[in-house]
């Protein structure tokens, strides 16, 4: 849509619940599971996603949606559960169906994370076609 151009921007909080600690990124990984308990870097990444997506989506059709493609980011302070987490995006640039983001993450103490993402605006009829495909695809490979 038109609508989307950059300079567009969205704040969104989140409370950091025990749950998006390290040890519960992967819970069958025993290596994970004794580190320290404070935010993971993986779910602080999929925070900066989602906080893209709600800015995209007013400005998406029916029946469309966005993909990340690249995230480029740092994790430079541990945030403890109980914390606050305010992610701050900007749309930097609207190429075609590319929306790239500068992104940034603060705990109320310390900015925790920083960086860029990129996400691609799909038709989910399309894209869900594609899926459907490797799946088949792969499944005629696992049967030969």
């Amino acid at each position: 849509k038109p609508s989307l151009q950059a300079g567009l921007k969205h704040r969104f909080a989140y409370t950091v619940p025990a749950s998006k600690t390290v040890a519960h990124l992967y819970a069958e990984a025993p290596e994970l599971a004794d580190m320290p308990e404070v935010f993971a870097t993986g779910f602080m990444v999929g925070l900066m996603e989602w906080t893209c997506v709600q800015l995209l989506a007013p400005h998406l059709d029916a029946g469309e949606g966005s993909l990340g493609t690249h995230i480029d980011v740092s994790h430079k302070s541990a945030t403890p559960p109980g914390m606050t987490v305010t992610v701050e995006a900007e749309c930097i640039e609207v190429r075609g169906p590319r929306a790239r983001f500068r992104l940034s993450a603060h705990d109320g103490v310390d900015e925790i994370g920083a960086g860029t993402h990129e996400r691609f605006i799909v038709s989910w009829d399309r894209f869900n076609r594609g899926v459907a495909a490797k799946t088949a695809k792969a499944a005629a490979r696992m049967d030969a």
